[in-house]
Formats: C-alpha cells, structure tokens, sequence
C-alpha cells in the first residue's frame, strides 16, 4: 500500500498518537451536536402555521438565541478552565435535549423565545470554546489541518437534522421531531464525549503532527488594546457583520424560500441539507491548504465566492442557478470558521489570538441577530425575499471591498 504524502490528511491524521485520536473523536461528535441549530428552517412554516405567528416574529427569536451565545461565552471559557471539556461538553449536551424538548412543548411566542437563549448557551457548550481549547492542547502543529477535521462535525449533524426534522414532521409533527432529535442527540453525544474527552497529562499541546500550519509565534503580536486601534480590526468586525447577516439569514429562510418557489418540503430540506454537508469538504480542504496559501489571500477569495452566491439568490428561480448557489454558499460558509482565526493569527500574531477572535465574534449578536428578522419581514410585506437577497448581495460586495484593506498589523503601526 502507497504511504500517505507528507501533508496529506491521512499522513496528518496518522502522525497523531492514539490518545490524541481518541479525544479528537469526541470532539468531533460534540461538534455534531451543533447540528442541531439547523432545526428551526425546516420547522419554520409547521411552527408558524400551527401558531400563526408572522415569520418575523419566528425569526426574532434569534435574538435571544444569539444574545445567550454572545453572554454565555466567557461562563463557558471560566467553566472550562474550572472543571474541564469533558464536564462543559456533558452538561451542555443535556441541556441541548432539555432545550428540544421545551420546544416541542411550547405554547407561545414568550416559551419559544425563552427556549432559544436555553437553546444558545447549550451550543456555546457544545462550540468553539471547550472543543477548540481541548483539540489544541492535544496538537500543537497541524493545528489549522486537525481543527478543520473536527469542525466537520457540525456540517455532518448540520447535513442530517433538518432531513430528520422533515421526515419526522412529516411522518407525525413537528413536535415529535424535535423531542425525537433532542433524544436522539443525547443518546449519541453524552457516552461517547464522557468517554473520549479528556484533558492531555502534561500542560502543553502534544508535537504530534508534522509541519503543517504552525504559527511562529511573534516578536510583534498585539494584545487587544493595540488591535482596538487598528484599520484591520474594524475591517474584519465590518465583513463578520455583513457575513452573519447574510449567513443567518439564509439559513433560516432557504428552505421555506425554496418552498415557496415550488419545490416540496423534502426537496427543499434535501437542498439545504447539502449546501451543509458540503462544508465537509470545505473544512478539510482549507485545512490541507491553509499553510501553502497567504491567509488573506484565502480570505479574500472566499469572500469572493460568498459574494458570488449571495448574488445568485436572486437568480434560484432560473434553471441551473440553484445548484451553483448551494455549492457556492455552502463551501464559502463552511470554509470561514477555518479561515477566520487563521487570520487573525496572520494579522495581529498569536500570543492574543483569543481574546482578539472574542472580540471580533461580537459582530455575530448584530449581524445574525438582525439579519433573519430583516429577511423576515421583507417577506411580510411584499411576500417575497427579492429586496432581501439584493441588500445580502450589496453589503457583501462591500465587505469584500473592505477586505482589501487588511493587513498585517505591528505595535508600531
């Protein structure tokens, strides 16, 4: 058998000890609990019918979601430190399925917005902050390549709940979907991280991967004051903003966009499904290139694409435009969370890297926040998202625009 290329995933994956698999393997299963935030498009119309409410009104319950998030994640940083990943993963994962089951209960417009900030810090628990802390100090270099690896996790739940979410409302309602997915999430994530994830014996990360992506670490790193003061800074805030206004949007409103425009509740599902699951490939494929492309360079490609798709919303109804959109949206989408602190590692260093990505990640309470309740209620009034998908596709023409003023950042500078 032909050995793996230096570089390859495989020859990554291989070089990483047997521990080091184990614990990447819960991570990965805990990030597939993130799926479980693509529940609330396919639900959208059964909710909205049963209860009449507007669907500004449904996706205003973002807000409290995102809002949760947002506060929620310093509590998850300090419980992680505290108590360790595999606790925070634990307690998140039952409060995901407690949160899934309160929405297959809900009666009003009050319970549904008070389950979607529970909703919010179950996710943060199951996210970025324990999983990425605990996946880099078991791997130092190759990083960038193993993080992507496991932040697949989320596109392969991503890919499977709202198929599952349809099938079951279909097959019974939507209220046995959701209890039936939280169940489900439970069963699968709770033994499986309890007994993968733990914290490595010795304080620093394992050396364990090849010279892949290592950031050398900098003479000239900002901490977040200096980065404050920076053009770079508030040019990556701006493009987040547009991203997750554009980003949240979309995913809320596709798959009754989609079925709006004729295609059955299945087909429409089916499509999202694969715009997700296309971010499997995303993910791993900018983490085995990461390191032999500039990241902004990468950026600003993929902002390009992003920009591309946001454009052809406008033209889905016409034959052949769809598909191109859902490859372009989903691989752009997708390939952001690798790309994202990659750059910012290029452009401020990265003895600060976290506290700078919290700050900028501020930029998602707006931006997500506003941008399903706009898209919503651009469709309450005219009864479709034209004007909606028209001012996604400018701002992130914008952003693009602004991107080109990145660059990296100096003390002195």
């Amino acid at each position: 058998m032909t050995a793996a290329a230096p570089g390859s995933l495989g020859h990554a994956l291989r070089a990483i000890p047997p521990d080091a698999r184990r614990v990447l393997l819960g991570c990965f299963v805990a990030q597939m609990g993130l799926g479980c935030g693509y529940v609330f498009g396919p639900t959208l119309k059964y909710i909205v019918a049963e209860f009449e409410w507007s669907r500004a009104a449904f996706s205003a319950g973002g807000a409290p979601l995102l809002l949760a998030m947002a506060l929620a994640s310093p509590l998850v940083g300090d419980l992680t430190e505290r108590f360790g990943t595999r606790r925070v993963v634990a307690l998140a994962t039952l409060l995901l399925g407690t949160s899934l089951w309160l929405f297959s209960q809900m009666e009003s417009l009050l319970t549904f917005y008070f389950t979607c900030a529970l909703f919010g810090v179950a996710l943060t628990g199951l996210g970025d902050i324990p999983i990425g802390a605990l996946a880099s100090r078991w791997v130092d270099r190759g990083r960038g390549l193993v993080l992507g690896f496991v932040y697949v996790g989320s596109n392969l739940g991503g890919a499977l709940v709202p198929l599952a979410a349809v099938a079951l409302a279909g097959f019974a309602s939507w209220r046995v979907g959701l209890s039936v997915i939280g169940a489900v999430a439970v069963l699968i994530i709770l033994p499986i991280t309890w007994w993968t994830l733990r914290e490595p014996d010795r304080a620093g990360p394992l050396d364990s991967v090849d010279e892949l992506d290592a950031v050398p670490e900098e003479d000239g790193s900002l901490d977040l004051s200096q980065a404050l003061r920076t053009r770079t800074f508030w040019v990556l805030a701006f493009t987040l903003f547009t991203f997750y206004f554009y980003y949240l949007a979309v995913n809320q409103h596709l798959v009754p966009f989609l079925s709006d425009l004729g295609y059955s509740d299945a087909k429409a599902a089916a499509g999202f499904s694969g715009a997700v699951a296309l971010g499997i490939v995303a993910k791993l494929g900018i983490g085995l290139v990461a390191d032999r492309v500039q990241s902004r360079t990468a950026l600003l490609a993929n902002f390009a694409l992003l920009t591309f798709a946001s454009w052809l919303l406008l033209a889905a109804g016409t034959a052949g435009a769809l598909p191109v959109f859902l490859v372009a949206h989903g691989f752009a989408t997708a390939a952001e969370n690798v790309l994202l602190p990659l750059i910012v590692a290029h452009c401020f260093g990265v003895r600060n890297l976290a506290r700078i990505y919290g700050a900028l990640m501020l930029a998602l309470a707006p931006g997500g926040i506003l941008g399903p309740i706009f898209a919503g209620a651009v469709f309450d009034r005219t009864g479709e998202y034209t004007f909606a998908f028209a001012v996604f596709g400018v701002l992130n023409l914008v952003g693009l625009a602004c991107l080109l003023l990145v660059r990296r950042e100096t003390a002195g500078r």
